[in-house]
């Protein structure tokens, strides 16, 4: 069977117009931030306008391999044409994106060595977006050329691992200089399972179809080029739909997480800190400061204070690198905490802070909340026994430091979007016919696209939950091997070998990239 349509020129028309419109409204928006920030050299402005172009580039081609993805069974079935699946995932897939909560663009942008997120402004800050960003599209480019499914979230984390390592080798071999393997193995964990599960549960819930779903229909490939009967047209859309709307929500934040590096790296002034805020949220900062502060006092041995000569964001730095939170370092985070109360106190908002100082203050404010991530969640929370009222009152505060730092602009959700939609209207034709026709010995039916997409969905939301990325890409076409598995169809050796291979030298290979790219800008910024 053959997958046609092109796309037509209404539709590229149409696309190209509202793409202009978003990043009209994204020129607009940038301006209106601008306002009453001291002006900065043409050249942060050049750097600025060229990695938010590079990073929408990322996330176009990120439409190429797994928005893809989520068109290909309704596109294969002619369940829908391909400009409606197009257009009908990229509505669905913006939606998820503007209601997406960020977590997980924050969760990515963690895996960056504490020294590179504190330095973004920097040289160094600018190697590092324009090595990770031009790695990870040059590798989805050529796995996407060759129509392989291959993962843009393991494309991007791989890219920064890169960055880290070639970050530590030319340095003076600084303990913030290299990547935080603690979360990368967290976020390792939830991209190496997941593909599994799909595999796993894809499988079982066809198996369960055919016992509970007796529509012999339902489990046929699509013939000719006649679509399917109503009832499983109307499924087939709507786990199409339960998957672009869970790829807007996941995938389109390590974009987002992308842009917001570029904006706090090149104009902090303007976007280091949430200027949304509202200020009756923020009259109870000082309070929570406080009470934090005397929390975490509370945890020191009796009479240790902090040597009048030692360096609190050194130590508190050096508490977010290796996790030990030694007595004195918990002393540098009460003082810490301190000091972020005092600076912002000088004023009634975020936005009316003096601009020369807001830098530091978002580099201490993310130390003091990386250093509460750690005394609530890792093992410091057994070695200190902290109580019910300290956590709460931990908690409170952590929450008031994430509301100032940890945001997305709602422009660079609109953009984001945009960026995934146009993608998948040129490039998605490679996808499916891999997706509908090469993974197993026989052509995708029905009930196999089906059980696929909803365990995609399901998989994706729960990554949602705890803040970890997960490749719609590697899950989906997991989960139609599992269903050819299931179904005793035989899966197509030379595929699966080329998935196989794509998906092991992913990391290795954009890894080298990028660090080869990050040695390469740092000779030039």
């Amino acid at each position: 069977m053959s997958v046609s349509g092109k796309t037509g020129k209404v539709s590229i028309v149409l696309f190209l117009l509202i793409l202009l419109s978003g990043l009209a409204y994204a020129a607009v928006c940038i301006y209106h931030d601008l306002q009453g920030i001291p002006r900065s050299s043409l050249l942060v402005y050049a750097l600025l306008t060229v990695a938010l172009l590079i990073a929408l580039a990322f996330e176009f081609v990120n439409g190429f391999h797994d928005t893809a993805n989520a068109v290909a069974s309704v596109i294969y079935t002619r369940s829908l044409s391909p400009n409606t699946a197009v257009i009908w995932s990229g509505v669905f897939n913006f939606l998820g994106v503007m209601l997406s909560t960020g977590a997980v663009a924050y969760g990515v942008i963690s895996l960056l060595p504490v020294e590179l997120i504190l330095h973004m402004g920097s040289g160094v800050g600018y190697a590092m977006i324009f090595a990770l960003l031009s790695a990870a599209i040059i590798w989805n480019l050529s796995t996407w050329w060759l129509g392989l499914p291959a993962s843009s979230s393991h494309t991007l984390i791989g890219s920064i691992i890169g960055v880290g390592v070639a970050n530590q080798l030319m340095s003076a071999h600084l303990g913030t200089s290299g990547v935080s393997w603690k979360q990368v193995i967290n976020v390792g964990e939830s991209l190496l399972f997941s593909p599994l599960l799909g595999f796993v549960l894809a499988g079982l819930l066809l198996i369960l179809s055919k016992k509970l779903l007796r529509i012999p229909a339902l489990y046929r490939a699509p013939e000719n080029d006649a679509p399917p009967p109503w009832p499983i047209r109307l499924l087939l859309i709507f786990t199409c739909t339960t998957v672009s709307f869970a790829h807007g929500s996941n995938d389109g934040q390590k974009g987002m997480g992308l842009i917001m590096l570029i904006l706090i790296g090149t104009v902090p002034m303007a976007y280091a800190l949430n200027h949304a805020v509202p200020k009756e949220e923020w009259v109870k900062f000082s309070a929570n400061s406080l009470s934090a502060q005397q929390t975490i006092e509370g945890l020191l041995p009796a009479g240790l204070v902090l040597p009048q000569n030692a360096d609190a964001r050194a130590e508190v730095t050096a508490l977010v690198e290796d996790k030990q939170g030694t007595p004195q370092q918990l002393a540098a985070l009460a003082q810490l905490v301190h000091i972020v109360a005092h600076d912002v106190s000088k004023s009634d908002s975020l936005r009316n802070l003096p601009p020369e100082q807001v830098g530091n203050i978002r580099n201490d404010m993310y130390l003091v909340s990386e250093s509460l991530t750690l005394l609530q969640k890792n093992s410091l929370h057994r070695q200190y026994n902290l109580n019910s009222a300290e956590i709460a009152s931990l908690k409170a505060y952590h929450t008031s430091i994430d509301h100032a730092t940890k945001y997305i602009p709602v422009w660079v959700k609109v953009l984001v979007a945009l960026a995934l939609g146009l993608g998948t209207l040129v490039g998605w034709k490679r996808i499916v016919v891999t997706v509908g026709e090469k993974i197993g010995k026989t052509h995708l039916s029905y009930a196999q696209g089906a059980s696929a997409e909803l365990v995609t969905a399901s998989l994706i939301f729960a990554a949602d939950r705890f803040g970890l990325p997960v490749s719609t890409t590697h899950v989906l076409t997991s989960g139609i091997a599992g269903t050819m598995a299931a179904n005793k169809s035989g899966l197509q050796k030379s595929t699966i070998r080329n998935l196989v291979m794509a998906w092991v030298l992913t990391l290795p290979v954009s890894i080298l990239l990028a660090g080869v790219l990050f040695w390469f800008f740092r000779t030039i910024f």
